[in-house]
């Protein structure tokens, strides 16, 4: 049936779908020159924009990926800061315990020296009260005996060098038999 349609028209009749030869050529002749006109002026153009677009696009991605890289850059030097802070705080906080543990070192010595020295002291000072105390308690038996024995002999002994030569005695023997009793 297609082929019955663009047959020759029957019997002197136009046929529709077939154009006159005028049209044909006008056409064609109008085809051309929009093609040329188009291809000659517009598609330089159009070509001209793509070009640009397609460098600006990939400019945009070029810079985009520079723009990355640096950043990944920029990140991975502030990562390296970031632990060489670290270290370096942990660096320091060693340092500061050593510090504190040789200060308090130091002070723990001097806080050892300082107890020894008063104990040494004190040490010193009981001594000497007990040698005051012993004196004085000797001097205290020595006038105690003396009167005692003058009460029992009777007679005075105030002659005081005397008196301390009898003390003496007396207390030497009596140190001496306490020192043997130790033995």
């Amino acid at each position: 049936m297609a082929a019955k349609l663009l047959a020759a028209p029957e019997e002197g009749g136009y046929n529709p779908l077939l154009p006159h030869t005028y049209e044909l050529v006008v056409g064609i002749f109008s085809f051309l020159v929009v093609f040329f006109v188009v291809g000659r002026m517009l598609v330089p153009r159009i070509q001209k924009t793509l070009a640009e677009r397609t460098d600006a696009i990939e400019g945009g991605i070029k810079r985009a990926e520079e723009a990355q890289a640096e950043a990944q850059a920029l990140q991975q030097q502030y990562r390296d800061q970031l632990a060489e802070a670290r270290h370096e705080a942990a660096r320091l906080r060693e340092e500061a315990r050593e510090q504190a543990a040789q200060i308090k070192a130091e002070l723990r010595e001097q806080a050892q020296a300082e107890a020894r020295r008063l104990v040494e002291a004190a040490h010193a000072q009981i001594e000497a009260d007990r040698q005051a105390a012993f004196a004085q308690l000797r001097a205290e038996i020595g006038r105690l005996s003396t009167d005692l024995a003058g009460r029992i002999v009777g007679e005075s002994l105030e002659d005081e060098a005397r008196q301390s030569r009898i003390v003496d005695r007396f207390l030497d023997e009596l140190e001496s038999s306490n020192a043997q009793a130790v033995r």
